[in-house]
C-alpha cells in the first residue's frame, strides 16, 4: 500500500504534510483518522483498518506471554488517534515527537502497512547499519531476485 522515501519539514505546532501518494491510498479506503505510535526509533502510523488488524493479531497471541504483554502495552499506551486536516496534514502529539527524537526535520517511508516516520539522523544510521548486515548475511541469496527460467523438457 505504502512505498517511497520522502522528507519534510514539520510545522511549529507538530505537524507533518502526509506524501500525496499515501493521502490517495488513504483516501480510497475512507481514511481522514491515522493511528500513530513508537515503532523501534521511529513513528509507525497506520489507517484504521490496519490497526485494528494489527490489534486482532496481538489479540490473538498468548494473553499471558511476558513478551506479549509487553508489545501490547508499548504500542497501545503510546498510541494516539490523528486526525489529517484539509491540507493533508497530521499533528503528531509532543510525546511521539520526543520518543522518536524528530525535531523540525523528518524522514517519512513508506513501508507496506504502514508509514513510518524518522529523525534524518536516525534514519541515515539505520540504513549504514542495515546494509552492512545484509552485506554480512547474504547467505548467497542473490538480490534483486534473477528470473526464473522455464526447465526444459526431457526428450522421450
Amino acid at each position: 500500500m505504502f512505498k517511497g522515501t520522502y522528507r519534510y519539514k514539520i510545522d511549529p505546532k507538530g505537524r507533518l504534510p502526509v506524501p500525496a501518494p499515501f493521502r490517495k491510498a488513504l483516501a480510497q479506503g475512507g481514511a481522514t483518522t491515522l493511528v500513530a505510535t513508537v515503532l523501534d526509533q521511529c513513528l509507525a502510523i497506520y489507517a484504521p483498518a490496519e490497526w485494528e488488524r494489527l490489534e486482532a493479531q496481538l489479540s490473538a497471541l498468548p494473553a499471558f506471554s511476558k513478551p506479549v504483554k509487553a508489545l501490547s502495552r508499548l504500542l497501545a499506551s503510546r498510541a494516539s488517534d490523528c486526525e489529517m486536516d484539509v491540507q493533508g496534514r497530521i499533528r503528531l502529539p509532543p510525546a511521539l515527537r520526543s520518543a522518536a527524537g524528530l525535531g523540525r526535520e523528518a524522514v517519512v517511508l513508506g513501508v507496506l502497512n504502514r508509514i513510518e516516520v524518522w529523525a534524518p539522523e536516525a534514519w541515515e544510521t539505520f540504513l549504514r547499519e542495515s546494509e552492512r548486515i545484509l552485506d554480512d548475511v547474504s547467505l548467497d541469496v542473490e538480490w534483486p531476485l534473477a528470473p526464473t527460467r522455464p526447465q526444459a523438457k526431457p526428450n522421450r
